[in-house]
């Protein structure tokens, strides 16, 4: 693969890494820095890509890897944006949804936006988060699950 279809094929694949980005990191200015991170390691172990057709499957394998060790390095502290700030206004049409998903723990977020909003498959969820697929299928049912208890509270809520 040479420079110009590495572009194209990141290009194409710009906002589902930054959909998955931001179901780990919850920030945007985090998500843009992890996105940039993962495609400069990438371009850097692009001779390790065995099949391209797999290239946005392991373009997001590396951006997961680079999204939790931000997270795990943002633990320590706290952005005072973050801290002052009430969470951005999301342009989404169901904004109910979006906040409730993005109140899920953070393995059940990432799975349900690479498997319902990005359309991975169970089996490549997997390889990507190095899981069996049953612990796939098992944090979507989960993921579901609080999903529906969050959704029906929010809808009780509203018919006070």
């Amino acid at each position: 693969m040479d420079r110009n279809e590495f572009t194209e094929k990141v290009l194409e694949a710009e906002g589902t890494l930054y959909r998955v980005a931001m179901s780990i990191l919850k920030n945007d200015e985090d998500c843009a820095d992890a996105v940039q991170e993962a495609i400069l390691l990438a371009y850097g172990k692009l001779h390790t890509l065995r099949e391209e057709r797999y290239f946005k499957t392991w373009l997001c394998r590396i951006l997961i890897r680079v999204c939790h060790r931000m997270a795990r390095e943002r633990k320590r502290l706290v952005r005072l944006e973050e801290y002052m700030e009430a969470a951005p206004a999301e342009e989404t049409r169901c904004p109910d949804l979006y906040t409730a998903i993005m109140e899920l723990d953070a393995d059940l977020r990432l799975v349900v936006t690479l498997h319902y909003v990005e359309g991975f498959k169970t089996a490549e969820i997997a390889y990507m988060l190095k899981i069996p697929e049953g612990t796939v299928k098992s944090r979507l049912s989960r993921a579901r699950s609080e999903l529906k208890y969050a959704l029906d509270e929010e809808i009780l809520y509203h018919a006070k």
